[in-house]
């Protein structure tokens, strides 16, 4: 898989490929990612990529000149141009085009499953008080928030969506089920549910957040393991896992209940996980 990266801060993104999986996953090339300087589309000596809004306001705009040279130079044609041509049809598949913004739609584990289904994926970094919407109209797919805030640029945006994106990809995790069994993972129905009925999983994007985990030592620091995690029973264990979902689900995340499939004996816990706290 490919990232293009284009941003006016191409340093950036250095720290980010020297560290963790993202790093290992670049040496094995099981992942390409290239920065694109924006300010190398520009033709004034200030190499100027911004200026004012129409209609006046606060900040700047990064120009659709600019941006627009850089897809070029990638190689991306508009929307337009990619869905109507008869040979971009018989090519491999268009590369996705995704502007990072705050208007953006909310970044999900399910996005990120989506984006790694791709061959190429070309990432915007926005930046000042955004982008000449007309890059978004001509060019950009889809476009993506992390969060309901407003970062100073794209650049940690794209971090994000790549980081999130390639450790889905086959060989990247050490163990393959580690992108399976977490937070957001996908949906119980697609994977393996133990015999007893618990399931393995946590539920796909929208579901169930993942349990408390514990290591070595058994105590610290005047807390002790749960018994139930050092006994052995696995049929247990699961459901002991369950209800704590359940729980860190209610305290942190209440609005994915709504959204989680859930089984009766999963409501007549948190029927009784509510009552306690009452």
């Amino acid at each position: 898989m490919r990232f293009d990266i284009v941003t006016i801060f191409p340093g950036f993104f250095a720290g980010i490929f020297e560290n963790g999986i993202l790093r290992r996953a670049l040496a094995e090339e099981l992942v390409t990612a290239r920065v694109h300087d924006l300010r190398a589309f520009t033709h004034d000596r200030h190499r100027t990529v911004d200026d004012r809004p129409f209609g006046g306001g606060e900040g700047m705009v990064l120009k659709a000149g600019p941006l627009a040279e850089a897809m070029a130079s990638l190689g991306i044609q508009t929307k337009a141009e990619r869905h109507g041509s008869n040979a971009a049809q018989a090519a491999s598949a268009p590369p996705q085009v995704v502007l990072l913004s705050a208007q953006g739609r909310p970044f999900t584990q399910a996005l990120a499953r989506e984006l790694a289904a791709e061959e190429r994926v070309v990432l915007v970094c926005g930046r000042y008080e955004g982008v000449d919407e007309r890059i978004n109209q001509l060019y950009c797919d889809m476009e993506l928030s992390i969060g309901d805030y407003v970062l100073s640029g794209g650049e940690l945006a794209a971090a994000v969506v790549i980081d999130a994106t390639m450790r889905l990809l086959p060989g990247v995790l050490g163990n393959e089920a580690s992108g399976e069994f977490e937070s957001f993972g996908v949906a119980d129905a697609e994977i393996a549910v133990a015999e007893d009925g618990v399931p393995r999983s946590q539920h796909g994007a929208g579901g169930l957040l993942d349990y408390p985990h514990y290591t070595r030592p058994a105590e610290f620091g005047g807390l002790r393991v749960p018994e139930t995690l050092l006994n052995g029973d696995h049929s247990e264990i699961r459901r002991w896992r369950r209800e704590q979902q359940l729980r860190k689900t209610l305290a942190n995340r209440p609005d994915l209940l709504e959204g989680a499939t859930l089984s009766k004996e999963d409501r007549k816990l948190l029927d009784a996980i509510r009552s306690e706290a009452e």
